[in-house]
């Protein structure tokens, strides 16, 4: 005990720490550098924050707030709320106390995290306990979002309370000198969780390695195996061996979007063999979270052909958790690592549906006995313009808080789109994005979505009072909300798209934003999707579009390529479409203008790009077209603007000149789609010029699915740059619908602080 003359010459304090502190080691952290400052008290979670009671010296104490900012564990995300000057002379130790309840609006949960250094020299040492074992985790490393049930992160709130501690787990657990203390989903061979794989035919069921050497051996006989990972199953199958990818694409029906490839992490040569890959990539690719990183194949990449068909780019990653590095070591070749589910679906989960569902795509299931409790897919990045661009949030990446300079009077849930779907809620000034679910088409869709609505209103103690949604009056989250008994509100398309972008940076200053994607319901009625708007969150109006396009075929025109070139030639006056057996009837009601819709969506004209290009006229997944002309397009060359057809204060951008130029068939193919992509550059640009001389706005943002395009965003950046602008990107929010959630969140909160 001290002496009471030194007592009296300490201090205490009551320390607040929020941010992202659960799943992260962050408790053994603030004990271990307590201990190391000689201070006592105690330290536990407190409805998804940090409380900690300190008592020492004055010095001491300065140095303990400055770091636990600066030493923080690397996953972490502390701010300190508040330091309150208190008395304590109960402790003479530091110690981690139980965790206290109540309101949990202030967590932020960490999303799960790859496999450690430390863990995965570990599974490959020979020595060591773990050794060879597919579970293997520490505080730095291994599921988080995927298996809570509840907050705070305690064992006893995840899947993971289904596996009681060994002893000598339970001694790690407990021990603040191993890196397994208050490692809540610490397991090992003798407690934790187990492999089994499930021949489909039914003749072999085994465990652990030989359920792992049964995986394998699928794998290099060509056939494919499902195989459970941390948010869902993966179908995986040779990705070197055309066959083999040809027949899982023809068992799961997916004909043409390209498969995401996982490659051994020890390689650099072998991904280089693959693709161009840059510094910034290979950054990406090492990434804790993980992510698919989109990279410029090789034309003699030894991948199947069939991974990535007429692509330009291939999605590949690097094992994220020990059962993936197990198997790629043995297997010791790239794999497809495709999300095991129907097409557009979420990702499956459960060992029963994965066997019922995908029997006709398996010949066999690589299960483990560790509940999913939240199905995460792999995330999506690509590198644009040198920096590391999401398209897609998922396991790692989500779910994902932002901090807006708005402040919420009521929480609310904001439901996404139709196609890339997330969810999102907001509470005070921040906004919590789940990760992907997919396309709202089907049943299973719905329900993910509504686990993943109500999940987070769990998760963080926060009940949704409002509803908001996309205008569209068909999209199913839009008829979802008409059936839930909460005052809701509908937020335009593309206004969403432009506060996501907006909101990600935290700008409420005016700004221009081209905001240009495929389908998006109009504040007029029509179809937008070429959309330029000028403001901020909030107070967004629109100031130019692309000339309409009058479609004929409703929802079969985004796999129908063929119908937007039909479109735009007849527009232009040209005559094209006519060796098409359904030419007369389409024509006929186009000319009528009876059933047709007009829109102004970008990503119609390159639909129509494709079909005239003969690089498509039919396609399977929305996207393929853009993809396809990006894919076949050389170098940029300087181009002019399209002209432009005034109308009052908006300016409609005229695409005709672009068709004769799509359709010289003298000009090599790959000239005529550059040349495309470098026309809607300048077009940005000359629009951007008008509008500063007009508004005196410098800013330029640029938003909606067809800035996926790296050609077209990369073309338009080098040339705003050059002029002078400052150019906002997204980077954390994806900029397709996947955003939408984010865009629709920050848009209402903007409108509810200016009423």
């Amino acid at each position: 005990m001290p002496e009471a003359s030194q007592i009296a010459a300490l201090e205490g304090r009551s320390i607040e720490v929020v941010g992202r502190v659960q799943g992260v080691g962050f408790r053994p952290f603030v004990q271990r550098l307590a201990k190391q400052l000689g201070l006592a008290g105690w330290v536990r979670n407190y409805s998804g924050h940090v409380q900690i009671l300190v008592r020492g010296d004055r010095g001491s104490l300065d140095q303990f707030a400055m770091d636990l900012i600066a030493k923080a564990p690397a996953f972490a995300r502390p701010q300190i709320e508040s330091i309150v000057p208190t008395y304590t002379d109960e402790f003479d130790d530091f110690l981690i106390v139980e965790s206290g309840s109540g309101g949990l609006s202030a967590v932020e949960l960490a999303p799960d995290q790859s496999i450690c250094e430390d863990c995965l020299a570990e599974i490959h040492d020979p020595t060591a306990r773990r050794y060879r074992y597919p579970f293997a985790n520490c505080t730095q490393c291994g599921p988080r979002y995927t298996i809570i049930r509840k907050l705070p992160y305690d064992r006893a709130n995840t899947t993971m309370a289904d596996f009681a501690l060994c002893r000598r787990c339970r001694g790690e657990y407990a021990d603040p000198n191993d890196r397994r203390f208050h490692a809540e989903p610490i397991a090992c061979p003798d407690c934790g969780p187990r492999l089994r794989f499930v021949a489909a035919d039914g003749d072999l069921a085994v465990e652990n390695d030989d359920a792992l050497a049964a995986a394998v051996d699928l794998l290099r006989r060509g056939l494919t195996v499902a195989v459970k990972g941390i948010g869902g199953y993966h179908l995986l199958c040779d990705a070197t061996r055309e066959s083999a990818v040809a027949r899982l694409r023809q068992s799961k029906n997916r004909p043409h979007k390209p498969f995401a490839v996982m490659v051994p992490t020890d390689d650099k040569l072998a991904w280089r063999r693959l693709a161009a890959i840059d510094v910034v990539e290979e950054a990406a690719l090492l990434d804790p979270s993980r992510p698919i990183v989109l990279v410029r194949k090789r034309p003699e990449s030894p991948l199947a052909p069939a991974v990535a068909s007429g692509m330009a780019y291939v999605g590949l990653m690097l094992p994220y958790s020990p059962l993936h590095h197990l198997l790629l070591d043995a297997f010791e070749k790239p794999v497809v690592a495709t999300s095991a589910n129907i097409s557009g679906e979420p990702v499956l989960t459960d060992a029963a549906d994965v066997e019922r569902r995908l029997a006709r795509c398996c010949d066999g299931f690589l299960h483990h006995d560790r509940a999913i409790e939240r199905p995460a897919d792999d995330p999506v990045v690509q590198v644009i313009a040198g920096q590391m661009k999401s398209l897609r949030l998922g396991r790692g990446t989500a779910p994902l808080t932002i901090k807006t300079p708005y402040l919420l009077p009521e929480p609310i849930l904001a439901c996404g789109g139709q196609l890339k779907t997330t969810v999102a809620l907001a509470f005070g000034d921040r906004i919590v994005i789940s990760p992907h679910i997919g396309d709202m088409g089907n049943m299973r869709s719905l329900r993910v979505f509504e686990q993943a609505a109500n999940g987070l209103q769990s998760l963080y103690g926060t009940v949704a009072r409002h509803i908001v949604h996309d205008a569209h009056p068909d999209f199913t989250s839009t008829r979802w909300t008409s059936r839930q008994r909460l005052k809701s509100a509908a937020i335009q398309h593309h206004l969403a798209h432009a506060s996501a972008l907006a909101g990600e940076h935290g700008r409420e200053a005016p700004m221009l934003v081209f905001a240009w994607d495929g389908l998006g319901f109009g504040q007029d009625g029509t179809s937008w999707g070429g959309e330029t708007l000028m403001g901020s969150p909030g107070r967004w109006r629109r100031v130019g579009t692309i000339r309409p396009i009058r479609l004929v075929g409703g929802d079969r025109v985004a796999l129908e390529p063929w119908r937007s070139a039909c479109s735009v030639c007849w527009e232009a006056g040209i005559d094209w479409g006519n060796h098409r057996p359904e030419f007369v009837d389409v024509r006929r009601v186009w000319e009528t203008k009876s059933g047709t819709l007009e829109t102004s969506a970008v990503g119609r004209l390159f639909d129509a790009a494709a079909a005239l290009l003969g690089l498509a006229e039919a396609v399977s997944y929305d996207g393929h077209a853009p993809a396809l002309v990006e894919s076949i397009a050389g170098s940029l060359p300087d181009a002019s603007p399209l002209p432009v057809l005034e109308a009052g204060d908006l300016r409609i951008m005229d695409w005709t000149p672009l068709v004769p130029l799509l359709l010289e068939a003298e000009v090599p193919v790959s000239r005529r789609a550059a040349a495309f992509h470098a026309a809607l550059a300048a077009t940005i640009l000359a629009d951007a010029r008008y509008r500063r001389s007009v508004d005196g706005t410098n800013s330029v943002g640029l938003t909606g699915g067809v800035f996926q395009n790296r050609l077209l965003t990369e073309r338009a950046v080098a040339l705003l740059k050059c002029d002078g602008f400052e150019i906002l990107l997204h980077e954390r929010v994806p900029p397709n619908d996947g955003g939408l959630s984010f865009g629709q969140a920050v848009e209402f909160a903007a409108r509810s602080a200016g009423t």
